[in-house]
């Protein structure tokens, strides 16, 4: 079969119009205006006093990437990246809310919360970064 490459480019975007204008009229059909999506705006972030993000590097994004979801999310700024290391939590500004745990887009999450207990005694600093005051990792 023989077609021009005018002709296959114009059927591709009748098609990829078409494909579009189904998938609207089957949402409007369903009754719903727009795709149930989970988004950051559907987390109520409760602060916790007595938790704490705690950052898991080695399945960080951030470490060898440009993802930032969680230096963005968070409203106390206690996340800051380090290039090439991950990202480093100041304890002491981090209210326990969660909201990074829950946009890290990595599984196992790259920040967990725990207790503020707990992530004294498990922080460690690499040497060449000197952690600033309140900093937590793992």
């Amino acid at each position: 079969m023989n077609i021009s490459r005018k002709d296959f480019f114009k059927k591709s975007l009748l098609s990829l119009g078409e494909a579009v204008c189904s998938v609207s009229n089957a949402l409007k059909a369903s009754g719903d205006s727009t795709p149930d999506v989970a988004d950051v705006a559907d987390f109520v972030a409760t602060p916790g006093e007595n938790r704490v993000a705690v950052a898991q590097n080695d399945h960080c994004l951030a470490k060898n990437s440009g993802c930032f979801a969680c230096v963005e999310r968070c409203e106390s700024q206690a996340i800051r990246l380090i290039p090439g290391v991950g990202v480093r939590i100041n304890a002491l500004l981090c209210t326990g809310c969660g909201t990074c745990e829950y946009v890290c887009p990595v599984t196992p999450k790259a920040i967990r919360m725990q207790s503020r207990i707990n992530s004294q005694s498990m922080s460690a600093h690499p040497a060449e970064i000197p952690p600033e005051k309140g900093d937590t990792t793992c």
